[in-house]
């Protein structure tokens, strides 16, 4: 596969570019990203379906920019894609051969179906989920996937959009309350047509209009964590927040904590959005931070694997691994470093009873324990404390992210940094069990990097962890010593002690 992919998405709104530079087989991150309003969609649901100049102007302007960003970035392979505006307008092919011929670059014109595959593809290997319908609301349809135990069973595509209600009801000078009774028995009209089986009580949110609702309850709620990716909430408790919002004049959207660049199709995107899920029967939203492009590019590099990560594989922390090298680099060593830890929360059971609940986020936490020496090795724990809240983005529940993120924060005598556990504390494992994770993340870490690959064991019996190792712990005794302990118990370390017998100390 290219070592560096972009891909253009023309949709009836926007145009976007993403860069994706592939680090290993499946390690990649994102580069450059780009967006223009080009709403080449404008106009045409009223002339039927042809594109009109306004909007043919802006998109050439906008794809022969995203081309120089493309050259800049030294791209090695290209991809472009065309969703509704351009499938349904009669003159698409004159459009796309104009734009070949003068621009060079090869439009793809996707069906509903394609596209809502692409966007199930990003949802399926990005987010923590492994079933749900996931809906994509553009500016001419709204593209649907059902997802079951990690597939993706079918796709579905309707012919509503942001852009098509708006010119169909929006722009017609009627008062809110009339506008939204005619879009709404127009959109209930069109979900007719879903097949039965369509019905999920998780919805996957994909597109604009699900990200700037899900960033507005955020604001109202306070939520503590700024992260759009994998944010959920319970539809019932922000319903009233939703009809609010279609019922409101264009004017009155501010007060609703949305980003101005969307006032323009905002109420119908909710509208739109409010009617699929009580369709659906959808109890739960998850936002989603990527979708087409994304799945274009997924497309191709799981094209090996049936269009899914292996088990053990998580993009962000291979794409972590990637860039940021950690020392411990031997997969023996850190295999080794990991059996340490899960050896230690086995023995503490006994009085944190939970059942190891947490193995996996402290396993990924000391994966990544040594990515802040990349920078310096000088406060090396808080550097990587602000690596993994930024990239640990793909796979993981925001509770996760939030725990391995905090236990490479909490390395040092202290278990706990308590501004953060208060910033982030409804997200949080209670304090209790926090204390204990990262007494278990810190001893290893202190025992790995001073054991010289000894054979260490782990007892613990009256309160009292024993350490026994075939090999000098010296340098970690002092450091065990002031550590700070969950509850009180007692350390003994035996060790093979490192002063030859025959010595004559003192001389």
């Amino acid at each position: 596969m290219a070592k560096r992919t972009a891909i253009i998405d023309i949709g009836s709104n926007s145009a976007r570019l993403v860069i994706f530079e592939k680090k290993s087989r499946y390690g990649f991150n994102l580069i450059c990203e780009q967006k223009s309003k080009v709403r080449i969609g404008e106009g045409a649901y009223e002339k039927e379906g042809y594109l009109q100049p306004p909007g043919i102007k802006r998109a050439f302007l906008t794809l022969q920019s995203f081309l120089h960003t493309i050259n800049k970035y030294q791209v090695n392979q290209t991809l472009c894609v065309a969703t509704s505006a351009l499938r349904d307008a009669p003159n698409r092919e004159a459009f796309v051969q104009w734009i070949k011929k003068e621009l060079g670059l090869a439009i793809k014109v996707i069906d509903g179906n394609k596209e809502a595959r692409y966007g199930a593809i990003a949802a399926n290997n990005l987010l923590p989920v492994k079933d749900g319908i996931t809906i994509d609301i553009g500016g001419g349809s709204s593209d649907m996937a059902l997802i079951k135990d990690g597939q993706i069973v079918d796709t579905y595509s309707l012919n509503l959009g942001t852009v098509r209600l708006k010119e169909l009801f929006f722009d017609k000078g009627l008062t809110p309350e009339v506008t939204h009774e005619k879009a709404t028995a127009y959109i209930q009209q069109e979900l007719l047509q879903l097949p039965e089986h369509f019905r999920h009580a998780l919805a996957i949110g994909i597109g604009g209009t699900a990200r700037t609702l899900s960033r507005g309850i955020m604001r109202q709620t306070a939520y503590p964590l700024d992260k759009l990716h994998a944010f959920s909430y319970e539809i019932e408790n922000h319903r009233s927040y939703l009809d609010a919002i279609t019922l409101s004049s264009a004017k009155k959207l501010k007060r609703f904590g949305l980003k101005k660049n969307r006032f323009d199709t905002i109420r119908e995107g909710t509208l739109i959005f409010k009617e699929i899920l009580a369709h659906i029967g959808a109890e739960r939203v998850i936002s989603s931070a990527v979708g087409v492009r994304e799945g274009v590019f997924l497309e191709q590099l799981l094209k090996r694997d049936n269009l899914k990560f292996p088990s053990t594989i998580n993009p962000s922390i291979v794409s972590i691994l990637d860039r940021f090298k950690p020392m411990v680099t031997l997969e023996k060593r850190r295999k080794a470093r990991q059996k340490l830890a899960s050896s230690l929360y086995s023995v503490l059971q006994k009085d944190i009873g939970d059942d190891k609940a947490y193995e996996n986020e402290l396993q990924y936490a000391l994966k990544l324990s040594g990515i802040g020496k990349t920078l310096t090795i000088y406060r090396s724990h808080q550097h990587a404390f602000y690596i993994a809240m930024q990239e640990l983005n793909y796979g993981f529940t925001h509770e996760q992210i939030l725990l391995i993120s905090l236990l490479l924060r909490m390395y040092g005598k202290e278990l706990l940094n308590k501004p953060l556990f208060e910033q982030y504390k409804p997200l949080l494992p209670e304090k209790q069990t926090l204390l204990w994770l990262s007494f278990i993340y810190t001893l290893t870490v202190l025992l790995h990097e001073a054991s010289n690959r000894a054979d260490i064991r782990f007892t613990y019996e009256n309160r009292t962890l024993r350490i026994l190792s075939d090999k000098p712990l010296h340098l970690v005794k002092e450091k065990i010593k002031a550590l700070e302990k969950p509850v009180p118990f007692a350390i003994i370390i035996e060790d093979e002690k490192s002063i030859p017998k025959n010595t004559l100390l003192g001389i």
